[in-house]
């Protein structure tokens, strides 16, 4: 379980207090024992089960205890991600979002999602991390037309900042993610983003 300790310390840089509880099994019975330790919490977060497997129920599981406000965006990674409403045991209405499984799509899903709306529940209205424009040194394709968050390195010349990719981009490769210092932002309508090209990076972790 990557992906516990990871959303965690997400919702720590956020400003937020995570109350970890624990792995539920692929049922409602046992997701719903989860759900209710969580009666006191300001915001409920789960991790996989959002898609539409066999086993995907946390959408269901939503969708029965309250409400579904949207499900699954055009992005990559991190599409199937839920937000909701559920009503738990106690009469408390909590949100709910539902990240991804994958270790990267959970990341990035909360990123995009998860930081902005615990920054909100803060009172914090400027949620938006600090963008840079950087050249590119690596090419990225958009192969279905949804809106890419590459995961990129920034190091700064002398005259201007360029921008890598961390490696392999797929979902389940943490690594991906423990070396960006930035994502590279890649628009749904952009099929090809080549070599060169002068691309906005939002900065997650920047030093400088």
């Amino acid at each position: 379980d990557s992906n516990s300790p990871a959303i965690a310390a997400a919702v720590i840089e956020a400003g937020g207090l995570p109350k970890l509880l624990g792995i539920a099994k692929d049922n409602h019975d046992s997701l719903n024992e989860k759900i209710d330790l969580a009666s006191s919490c300001d915001l409920i977060i789960t991790s996989a089960g959002v898609s539409k497997g066999d086993y995907d129920i946390v959408k269901d599981f939503i969708n029965n205890q309250g409400e579904i406000q949207f499900w699954s965006v055009k992005m990559r990674p991190a599409k199937p991600i839920a937000f909701g409403w559920i009503n738990t045991n106690n009469e408390t209405r909590i949100p709910i979002i539902g990240l991804p499984g994958n270790p990267v799509s959970a990341m990035i899903a909360f990123e995009k999602f998860g930081r902005p709306a615990i920054l909100k529940m803060r009172g914090i209205d400027d949620y938006s991390r600090f963008v840079i424009e950087a050249i590119l040194d690596d090419p990225i394709d958009n192969h279905d037309g949804r809106r890419v968050c590459a995961r990129g390195i920034v190091k700064k010349t002398e005259k201007d900042y360029h921008v890598s990719l961390t490696g392999s981009q797929q979902s389940n490769l943490l690594t991906s993610m423990s070396k960006a210092n930035g994502l590279i932002v890649c628009p749904e309508d952009t099929k090809r983003l080549e070599v060169g090209s002068l691309v906005r990076v939002e900065m997650i972790n920047w030093t400088q």
